[in-house]
This record gives structure tokens, sequence and C-alpha cells, in this order.
């Protein structure tokens, strides 16, 4: 065996049982030690854990408590795995570096908390947020303790929330669509101004529930969300993307009372996400927030002023309302959403006051699952047949093939019992108008519900 042969790759060697990790087989570089007594290298259990979500030792099947899910060192083991491979003539590993922990990183936030505000040191300020950048990208370990930090989360807040509102112009070409395919995923030690690289490390940081209800609390959740809206408004299609995914993250922290009140310039940033599509992911998480902030309060009215019924109409339409080639889940969250904005006067005028409004929504309805977006679209329909019936809005449906979709579901009913229940209610609403059309097919008279 050479001298550059890694471990694994030595059967002449035997190696010993308990210089061997039980989760990969191989030695262990990093050995640490649970509080069940048993040792595992420390990438192969931070994943089982942390990454993978294990709450049990791998070994003995002990549920782990939460203060007890962070190995300890087993500096003995390291040295006497070390002396081995060099009596053996085993490639050594690394001496692994000292973890970071919470007193490092709060005296990285303490020194760069005064610069925030002056201008004038914003490159040492710029180093502090690429020190804690490195921190978060060596390994899930620093992650979660960047995370738990006291400050740390609401300092990088602090430095998107100062810069946000006053971000230049030039951000507009800091990200490109192109450059972002893959959802928003951005080294932070690569940005270009403090704010972008605070952002970009909140991004990567994953922050868990617990993290944003402490944030959330008191005043800071009004700031959270002033924050959000000013970052959703940026040219940067980068800093929005990464914004609204951390938006989304932040909701089920969130009070209700909290979600009634959003600000009407939070919910124009979530519909521009969904107008502009820097990103089919992003679109879709934009989609999902739309769809928790639309049954509350008048979130919904909120939502027609920022033009989202148009904007969901055009993607229904672009995507194929759902039909093959299309994103479907993204059709499903739109109707959704659509069925969420038609419980409001004002939601039910802007669909039928669009031209293809209704005719998108009755092609979603008969193109879409019926768990999913199938009966949102017909709860839409339904909402509008019931509520705006106008004489005008009676001809148009029937003119762009809403009543023959509708006939169609009824006499299919591949959408679900309920979906056909709605659809022969709407019917049976406006028989008068509808049955004697010259536009039906003969066919579908003879099976039209009397």
């Amino acid at each position: 065996m050479g001298e550059e042969s890694s471990p694994a790759a030595a059967p002449a060697v035997e190696v010993p049982s308990y210089f061997v990790c039980p989760i990969s087989l191989e030695i262990m570089r990093d050995p640490v030690t649970l509080s069940t007594g048993i040792t595992y290298d420390r990438e192969s259990i931070e994943r089982w854990v942390f990454t993978d979500g294990h709450g049990e030792c791998p070994v003995t099947k002990q549920r782990l408590a939460p203060a007890d899910r962070e190995p300890t060192p087993n500096h003995t083991l390291r040295r006497l795995i070390q002396g081995w491979c060099a009596v053996h003539a085993v490639e050594r590993f690394p001496t692994p570096r000292p973890p970071v922990n919470a007193a490092r990183v709060a005296a990285i936030v303490d020194a760069a908390r005064p610069l925030l505000r002056r201008r004038r040191q914003r490159e040492e300020l710029m180093a502090s947020l690429r020190e804690l950048a490195d921190i978060v990208a060596e390994s899930d370990r620093n992650r979660r303790c960047v995370q738990g930090a006291s400050g740390a989360v609401e300092f990088l807040l602090s430095v998107v929330k100062e810069r946000a509102s006053v971000a230049g112009v030039d951000d507009a070409t800091s990200a490109k669509p192109e450059e972002t395919t893959c959802g928003g995923v951005h080294d932070p030690a690569k940005a270009s101004s403090p704010e972008e690289a605070a952002l970009s490390i909140l991004h990567s940081l994953k922050l868990s529930e617990e993290s944003f209800k402490r944030v959330l609390e008191g005043s800071g959740g009004e700031d959270f969300l002033e924050t959000m809206a000013c970052v959703l408004r940026r040219p940067s299609y980068l800093s929005r993307m990464q914004g609204i995914h951390l938006l989304k993250s932040a909701l089920p922290a969130m009070a209700p009372a909290r979600l009634t009140s959003a600000r009407a310039a939070l919910v124009d940033g979530v519909v521009g996400v969904v107008a502009d599509r820097p990103s089919a992911k992003a679109v879709k998480v934009a989609l999902h927030v739309l769809c928790r902030l639309c049954p509350w309060g008048r979130n919904r009215v909120k939502a027609v002023d920022a033009g989202a019924v148009s904007a969901l109409v055009r993607l229904l339409l672009d995507e194929g309302c759902g039909g093959g080639g299309g994103d479907r889940r993204a059709c499903e969250l739109a109707a959704v959403a659509i069925d969420h904005i038609c419980g409001c006067a004002e939601g039910r005028l802007a669909l039928v006051a669009h031209p293809a409004g209704l005719a998108a929504v009755a092609c979603a309805a008969t193109r879409l699952p019926a768990a999913a977006g199938a009966e949102s679209a017909v709860r839409a329909l339904h909402a509008v047949a019931r509520h705006s019936a106008t004489s005008a809005v009676l001809q148009e449906m029937l003119a762009v093939g809403v009543v023959a979709r509708l006939l169609f579901l009824v006499q299919v009913g591949a959408s679900g019992e309920r979906t056909r229940a709605r659809a022969r209610e709407m019917l049976k609403m406006h028989a008068r108008v509808w049955r004697d059309s010259p536009c039906l097919a003969s066919h579908l008279n003879a099976s039209y519900p009397r």
C-alpha cells in the first residue's frame, strides 16, 4: 500500500472496529460522542440528526432530547486514530479546526454593529459579514451556531433593513434571471453590498420556526415584514428570490393577527414576484405566500389592488392551465389564490373584467386534479355565478366556454363529487339564461340539469 492511499482503500491493514464510524463504516476523521455514549464521525452523525431529521441515536435507538443532539468531541480517540495511522503508514487525517462557538459569533456581531450606520466604514462591515458567511458555509454545525447565537439573526436583519429601502439602481444588474435558475442559492461571500451579503447569509441559515418566533416577538415582527416588503420591491432578482423564501419560512411563526394586518406594500411585493417570475421555484414560493395571506382580513383587496388577478390569469394561460407541458403545481396554487381572492367583491369584479379570466379559470377546472386546483377553480366560478352574475357576465360565461366546461364536469365527473355538485348547482342556478342557447351542442342540451 502506498503512502498516499486512503484508509478505506487499505485491505491489507485491519482497522480496529472502534475506529470505524457506525454510520459511514469508515475510519472516523473527527470522532464525536453522543449523550448515549456511542461515538460517530462528526459529519455522519450531524447529517443523521440535523439534515435528515432523525431524533434518535442510530445504534441504541434512544431518543435524543434537543439539548443532547450536539455531540462532544472525542479528542482521545482522535489522537489514537492519528497515532495508528502513523504506525501503519496510512495517510493521516488533518486535525479538525476547533468548532465555532456562540461567543465567537457574538464577538463578530458586536464588532460589526457600530459600523452599520457609518457609510465610510462600509468595507469593514463587509469584512465582518464575509467572516460570518465563511463560518456559515463551513458546516451545518456552524450554521446552527450562528442561528442560535444571541443577536446574530437580528443584526443581519438590521443590515438588510438599514439599506434595503435605499438600495441603488445598480442592483438591477446584480442578479439576472439566467444567473438565478438554481432557486436563489448564492455565495454570500461574493456579495457586492452589505444588505446583499446579509440577506444571502439569512437565506443560507435556513432559519427554524423557533428562530423566527424569537425575531417576530413584539415590534420585531413589524420590522421584519417591512424589511421584506422593501426587499421584494428591489430590482435585484436574487434579492427578491431570497426575500420571498425568507417570508415563506417565517409565515408558520406568525400570529394570525399579524397576517391579518399585512401591509399593502408587502402584498404588492409578493404579487410582483408572481408577475415578474424570477424563477419557477420563486414563483411557487410566492404563490404559497399569497395563498397564506389572502384568507385574512382585507388582504384580498390588497392583492386585487396589486394586480394579483391579472398576474394569476396570465400564469394559468402561460402554463396551459395545468395541462400537459406546463407547471401543474404552479397552476394549482394559482387556482387556490384566485379562489381566495374571489371571496371579496373586488376580486370577482377583477376576474370578470379580465378578458381571459373566466375562460382561464374554467380551463383549469377541467385540467387540474380534483384534490388540488380543480375544486378551487370551480369554487371561484361558483362565487362569480352566485354573487356577480349580471346578464353580461352570464353571456360571457357562455361565449368563452365556461358553461360547456361545467357541463363536461357534470357528465364526466372526473373532478370529484363536490366539484361536480357545484358545477351542477351553477348550471341549475342560471338555467333560464343558458339552456336554450344555440351555442350549445344538442348532446349537451340533452343532459342539461332541469
